[in-house]
């Protein structure tokens, strides 16, 4: 009788790029999936842009007409800033959009002495926006410097798997609360889209073996389909009548008022909202703000690359993608977009879920962006879609971008305990600390460093609750700073494996992956 077949118990083998996926970086889907795929990404991206014009607009001043005008701007500089990433910034299959982080700065200048005295509430959106756009355009300094100027070449240079695996987590881990809080708000919609998302994408996809990869590929769009068609039967019928009108605003149809508040067709322009203003201390406020934005559009640019099937990007590809990100800043700021631009996690997190990290795909979502931007009332349409569906979306998309950080151990030592300590200690001062500063704000309406100046404060505020930026900065100086000296100890934080992808020329992939169109590398050189 024969001796039964050994069992494998050896580790899995370390791989520098996912070889699982369906379409790679560089390699693209039929037309008619990239087309269907590239929608779905404006779908996730338009989440985020409604949330916060949500909450944004109505503090301002601004009614339905200015928050469709918002939305729209928005849309359009995501758009080109979309376009600018995939086409000459870091080359990868990202999308951008508008960041959460340039609401704490925004309050800040909204909620002012100068602008808390105007009783007009369109003068007081208008002066309020005016404020905003000069900010923006005086905060894209700082990324454009640091990015074009190489100093962020040297961050990410030094930037082990270890210290990499902080940063990606906690930028998806961060955005919790627009997870399972927000789709509470109305259970009755966002429990069931979180139920059938996981249907479609996990269950399903496992179940129907010749519809797998349609399942995982489309899940968003038909969960998007089916919940909005039944929040839109609820609605009709009565369902929430009787609930409270906050609760109507998340679970009904018809209520965000949109389609009637936005144009068939306009093109937003540049200070369509009048000449900017610049309050310098507002200025620095918002370049506090532009910081985390480079932290945490680092950590979504390091998914993305994993996700597509490419290598590590090269310290020099991710500060070009800095430096264009900066002049997304100025393009917001020019064309009145509320905030700044960033990476989206949701949309790096999509590129898990559907396996496919084609760069075209992205560059479609972006003319979808571009398109729906100038057809007014059939963006307003797609926007009515409640909120908590959105939310729904998030916890799962977010979590793949949670689940890209920690596949980063696989290039550490975790039967080490300088590893141990570094990677427990990040994780959870990188929760720990901007729940206490939120905390403190939320009890005492004040910031725990409460000085004269209200720009000083934002800006402590901004920086110490993003958790990808106090984890991945705490995490990068432990690592160069504790036990460096033993050859050993430097290898536990999975260095070497990155070694090869520290310059531009060094692996013939980078190459393939980064390099810029039609002889553009003379002109804007990655080394």
């Amino acid at each position: 009788m024969a001796a039964p077949k050994a069992e494998n118990l050896g580790p899995f083998p370390v791989k520098e790029q996912l070889s699982s996926v369906d379409f790679c970086l560089t390699s693209n889907p039929p037309w008619h999936e990239a087309v269907i795929l590239g929608f779905q990404h404006f779908l996730v991206m338009l989440g985020t842009t409604i949330m916060i014009a949500t909450i944004l607009v109505p503090q301002m001043g601004g009614g339905p007409v200015e928050k469709a005008r918002v939305i729209q701007t928005l849309l359009l500089v995501s758009g080109l800033n979309t376009l600018l990433q995939t086409l000459v910034g870091c080359r990868t299959a990202v999308v951008i959009g508008g960041s959460y982080v340039y609401v704490i700065p925004a309050i800040f200048i909204i909620f002012s002495d100068r602008f808390g005295r105007i009783i007009d509430p369109h003068e007081r959106f208008v002066q309020s926006m005016r404020a905003l756009q000069g900010a923006l355009m005086f905060a894209s300094i700082f990324p454009v410097v640091i990015g074009v100027l190489g100093f962020w070449r040297i961050v990410i240079r030094i930037l082990s798997p270890l210290a990499a695996i902080p940063l990606v987590t906690l930028t998806g881990l961060g955005l919790f609360q627009f997870g399972f809080p927000q789709l509470a708000k109305c259970i009755g919609v966002g429990l069931p889209a979180l139920i059938v998302m996981i249907f479609i994408s996990q269950y399903m996809a496992s179940l129907l073996k010749p519809l797998q990869a349609l399942c995982r590929r489309y899940a968003v769009i038909a969960t998007i389909a089916l919940i909005w068609a039944f929040a839109a039967i609820l609605t009709a019928a009565g369902a929430f009548n009787r609930n409270s009108p906050n609760t109507q605003f998340y679970c009904r149809t018809d209520r965000s008022g949109l389609i009637s508040a936005a144009s068939w067709i306009r093109v937003p322009y540049p200070f369509q909202w009048g000449r900017p203003t610049l309050n310098v201390a507002n200025g620095f406020a918002v370049m506090a703000a532009a910081f985390v934005s480079m932290v945490e559009s680092t950590g979504t640019f390091i998914a993305v690359a994993r996700y597509g099937s490419a290598t590590p990007m090269p310290p020099s590809i991710v500060s070009r993608g800095i430096a264009w990100l900066g002049a997304g800043h100025f393009l917001n700021g020019m064309f009145g977009a509320i905030c700044g631009p960033t990476a989206s996690v949701a949309n790096a997190g999509l590129l898990g879920l559907n396996q496919i990290g084609s760069r075209r795909v992205a560059q479609i979502a972006a003319f979808f962006m571009l398109l729906f931007s100038i057809l007014g009332k059939f963006g307003a349409l797609l926007a009515s879609i409640p909120l908590p569906i959105f939310a729904a979306l998030y916890c799962i998309l977010f979590a793949y971008v949670v689940s890209a950080g920690l596949g980063f151990l696989q290039f550490c030592n975790l039967n080490s305990f300088r590893t141990k300590f570094i990677l427990g200690f990040s994780l959870f001062m990188g929760l720990s600390v901007p729940q206490y500063f939120n905390e403190v704000l939320l009890v005492s309406g004040h910031t725990p460093v409460n000085t004269k100046s209200m720009a000083f404060n934002s800006i402590v505020q901004v920086i110490f609750t993003s958790p990808a930026t106090i984890g991945g900065i705490l995490a990068l100086l432990l690592d160069i700073t504790l036990h460096r000296s033993h050859a050993d100890t430097r290898k536990d934080s999975g260095r070497h494996w990155w070694k090869k992808f520290r310059s531009y020329e060094s692996d013939t992939r980078s190459e393939e992956f980064y390099s810029l169109p039609w002889g553009l590398n003379k002109y804007f050189p990655s080394v």
